[in-house]
């Protein structure tokens, strides 16, 4: 009982940390723009995540040897390239829609994986394809009810749902038993040179817009990349997959809190409406039937 109410507690540290990033990243790109955050943000990760890895590392002796393996290399490779198009969509897409909006959009890649399934011969049980209904009409309410065009982000932010499900399906196809915590400084590496590739082709960055900017990137950096996912790590290691994923679907609720409290952001009736439902099918996509079982 008390391993899983620690497990708990560290889940709901993490989403709470994730949930008010939202707000970091949206504050940070005051002065700097989307690409410049998402590279700055992933280079003061990494050595950052190299001392969590020191720190968590019971072989110590060997805390270099065990960088030197290809498929961790490889894998971080691939895995890193797709959450730069994740969090590269993100990043932009919360230039255009609310902290809190943005929360329950990103939060339909929970919904997504097990679909994506079907193209690893893998069948969603029928709860995730009531859980698919649910949300397109919780997305719907969210995005066109009341307004005379589609917001531009809401699409980004469907894509980068989209593209942080195929990044969750690539770590389990190819993170197996690697180090989780080494695969997620070497992504974020990854991050951090494709975003400064993009920062200078498509952006001019400023050491002053930065150095302005240092209180937003050090939160996304260091709490949520660092802290809050050394926290999964743990929260996971004593609570089964399920009920973990039901207290990590809490992000998008701490999203929408931390832009009414912080940001002041409002939302419609419709689009209160339209976040319960995808959040109810969050929920709903997580329920294991007694197949799963």
């Amino acid at each position: 009982m008390k391993s899983k109410l620690r497990g708990s507690i560290a889940l709901i540290v993490a989403t709470v940390i994730w949930g008010s990033a939202f707000i970091a990243q949206r504050v940070g790109m005051d002065h700097i723009g989307p690409f410049t955050f998402l590279a700055v943000r992933n280079a003061v990760a990494v050595p950052f995540l190299m001392l969590v890895v020191f720190l968590f590392d019971t072989k110590k002796a060997d805390y270099w040897k065990q960088w030197m393996n290809k498929k961790l290399w490889k894998a971080g490779f691939y895995c890193g390239a797709a959450l730069f198009v994740a969090a590269g969509l993100q990043q932009v897409g919360i230039v255009y829609t609310s902290a809190g909006k943005s929360g329950f959009l990103t939060a339909m890649y929970i919904v997504l994986v097990p679909v994506l399934g079907l193209f690893r011969k893998k069948m969603p049980p029928v709860n995730v394809w009531c859980s698919v209904a649910l949300a397109v009409a919780g997305l719907y309410l969210l995005s066109c009810v009341g307004v005379e065009q589609i917001n531009i982000g809401d699409i980004l932010l469907l894509g980068c749902a989209f593209a942080f499900a195929v990044q969750i399906i690539l770590i389990d196809e190819m993170g197996g038993e690697l180090d989780g915590l080494r695969l997620n400084c070497i992504q974020s590496l990854v991050v951090a040179v494709i975003g400064s590739v993009a920062m200078f082709l498509f952006e001019t960055p400023s050491i002053e817009g930065i150095c302005v900017s240092w209180l937003p990137i050090c939160y996304a950096a260091i709490l949520s990349t660092g802290v809050a996912y050394s926290l999964q790590i743990i929260g996971q290691k004593h609570l089964p997959p399920a009920p973990a994923s039901l207290i990590m679907s809490l992000e998008s609720v701490f999203a929408v809190l931390c832009g009414w409290l912080i940001l002041k952001e409002q939302l419609s009736r419709w689009e209160v409406l339209g976040c319960i439902m995808v959040f109810a099918a969050v929920i709903l996509s997580q329920i294991p039937t007694k197949k799963q079982d």
